[in-house]
């Protein structure tokens, strides 16, 4: 009896085991049939720690939270507790019925699948979710707003619009929030302005107090008039709404209540520049600036260089206009000039400098006037047009040849001679002949007999000399990898390099090779991508941070193009910096 006794306390034991240590991985939802405007929540929970979670498609809905991760491990009784839960919020897209299907994780080496569940999507419900009241207190106490500092701005005038986040102090938000949809800018010179940290900050919103972030910070030039709109931010949050009930410590629980905000449209208003009182060698500049011709040297001697500068320096639009051009003697060769850029962006908008520099080369002794240049601007801020214009330079050259005057009167004209006639009118005859044997030589022990015959030998050591080159540049691994990225440059390029003059068909041509070029290389479609992800691709593929500022430079400058003029100097170096871009791209990538 007592042996009976002890296999039934063992029996007992090992069953209770096996009972604790079997695994549990199963999917939960917050209700099986539900309006088309409310949301479901779907848990997947186990008992055990695991890896590798894939989760389902979700096809007929849109992911509007998570994943959120959940853990709780504690010991009660001396049994202790595992849970672990990844929770989605989802948003069906129609009505019907939808099947989820499974979900699976690997624990101990083994794979574990939750059984599909069937969910029904009914029409609209006056009362989503059944937490009208979690639900209403989080709209009043969220707010995304999008600040535009000027929605009345001249054409070219430099407006800033901020989005920030309003929270009010009774809720929370979960820190698994992300943007849905990003605002395009059509019609405007855009610049993002970086921002360092999400610094939570105390102010108002419609006079309560509240805490906010500052999501976005943008900085735009209208570049036509009339009203242009601005698209919304969109985002889905996790609202955290305090409830009555309290878990097992006392403390408040929270009800997570997701949620789509938007900033809404705004319209800018954009006036058109005054007609009247327009200069005639007014470019589009906008601003308040100030401008400046300067020489390297007014003496030198013909064949010797100076450089002739001129810049513009200020606030405004600096980079959507053409600078003067120079105008000199045609006794002084000029060269293309080199157009350099110092320009920072803040939320006032673009300050700095820019500058194209000449180099002049004399070619004769005297002095030469470079007539004066003006430059005119639009100044917003006192409504009227200005114009700046530089003094006249005068040029020295002291030594070297004088220029020659081709109109010169005394230049002596040269005497008539006399024709003398020849008598013997027939001299082109030939009357005298000069015969040939024509009767071919035997091939045998010819000239090209004995070379034909030792070209084989004379060529095995060449070809042994071209083999283990051959060799020697395979071997050249890296000399190889930069081959191949020149290549590839000039390949993607090629189109944009036909076209160079036509400044829109060449920036598209180069846009597009960009473009097509990160689509080969990181096996992504880059239509819908901007140029934040595009740098973040790129610095986690191990591309240094110089070459990917080079990269989405060009990329702006692309964009640039449509709303300013070009000129072909500018082409070149866009179409060169690209090259040498994508070269080292290709070489650095891991």
């Amino acid at each position: 009896m007592k042996v009976l006794k002890h296999i039934s306390i063992v029996f007992l034991i090992f069953a209770t085991s096996i009972g604790a240590a079997q695994v549990q991985f199963e999917a939960k939802v917050s209700k099986k049939k539900l309006g088309v405007n409310e949301r479901l929540r779907i848990d997947f929970e186990m008992n055990k720690d695991g890896d590798n979670f894939v989760p389902p498609s979700f096809a007929d809905f849109t992911v509007v939270g998570g994943p959120n991760t959940s853990v709780s491990n504690y010991s009660r009784n001396g049994k202790r507790s595992y849970n672990k839960t990844y929770s989605y919020f989802l948003s069906p897209k129609k009505r019907g019925k939808y099947t989820i299907k499974q979900a699976t994780i690997e624990i101990d080496g083994e794979t574990y699948k939750t059984f599909p569940i069937t969910i029904e999507v009914t029409k609209a419900v006056s009362k989503p979710n059944g937490n009208s009241d979690a639900t209403d207190l989080a709209s009043e106490n969220i707010h995304l707003v999008a600040e535009v500092s000027n929605s009345n701005p001249y054409l070219n005038e430099a407006i800033t619009v901020v989005y920030k986040l309003y929270v009010s102090p009774d809720i929370g938000v979960s820190s698994n929030w992300r943007e849905k949809e990003i605002p395009r800018f059509n019609d405007f010179w855009s610049q993002n302005i970086e921002i360092k940290g999400l610094n939570v900050l105390e102010g108002e919103y419609k006079g309560k107090e509240y805490r906010y972030v500052v999501l976005r910070k943008t900085v735009l030039y209208p570049q036509k008039s009339g009203k242009l709109k601005i698209e919304p931010l969109v985002m889905d949050i996790t609202a955290e709404v305090p409830s009555n009930r309290r878990d097992i410590f006392g403390r408040p629980l929270v009800t997570k209540v997701p949620k789509e905000v938007t900033a809404g449209s705004r319209t800018i208003n954009v006036k058109p520049l005054p007609e009247e009182g327009k200069p005639s060698d007014f470019k589009g500049a906008v601003g308040n600036y100030s401008f400046k011709v300067t020489t390297s040297k007014t003496q030198l001697n013909a064949t010797e260089s100076l450089q002739a500068k001129i810049e513009v320096t200020g606030k405004g639009n600096l980079k959507l206009f053409e600078l003067p051009k120079l105008t000199v003697p045609s006794s002084l060769e000029v060269y293309e000039p080199e157009h350099k850029e110092n320009i920072r962006t803040n939320t006032s908008g673009m300050q700095g400098g820019i500058s194209d520099t000449y180099t002049i080369v004399p070619q004769y002794r005297g002095k030469y006037p470079v007539p004066s240049i003006s430059f005119s601007y639009f100044d917003p801020e006192k409504e009227r047009y200005n114009r700046i214009t530089s003094e006249e330079i005068v040029i020295d050259v002291m030594e070297g040849p004088m220029a020659v005057n081709s109109n010169n009167e005394n230049t002596a004209v040269a005497p008539k001679q006399t024709v003398n006639t020849n008598s013997n009118t027939f001299a082109f005859i030939k009357t005298a002949s000069n015969w040939t044997n024509t009767k071919p030589e035997p091939f045998f022990k010819s000239t090209a007999f004995w070379s034909l015959t030792l070209l084989p030998f004379l060529a095995i050591p060449l070809a042994i000399i071209v083999r283990r080159k051959k060799d020697e540049r395979d071997a050249d691994v890296q000399g190889n990898r930069i081959r191949k990225a020149d290549r590839l440059a000039r390949k993607y390029l090629g189109e944009a390099k036909k076209t160079m003059g036509q400044k829109e068909t060449f920036y598209l041509a180069l846009e597009k090779a960009l473009h097509n070029y990160l689509k080969a290389k990181l096996n992504i479609e880059t239509s819908d991508f901007n140029k934040e992800k595009i740098e973040s691709l790129l610095l986690k593929r191990h591309v240094e941070n110089n070459v990917v500022a080079d990269f989405i430079s060009i990329l702006e400058n692309c964009e640039l193009a449509r709303y300013t003029p070009i000129t072909q100097v500018t082409m070149q170096n866009d179409y060169d910096k690209a090259a040498k871009t994508i070269s080292l791209i290709d070489k650095q990538l891991r």
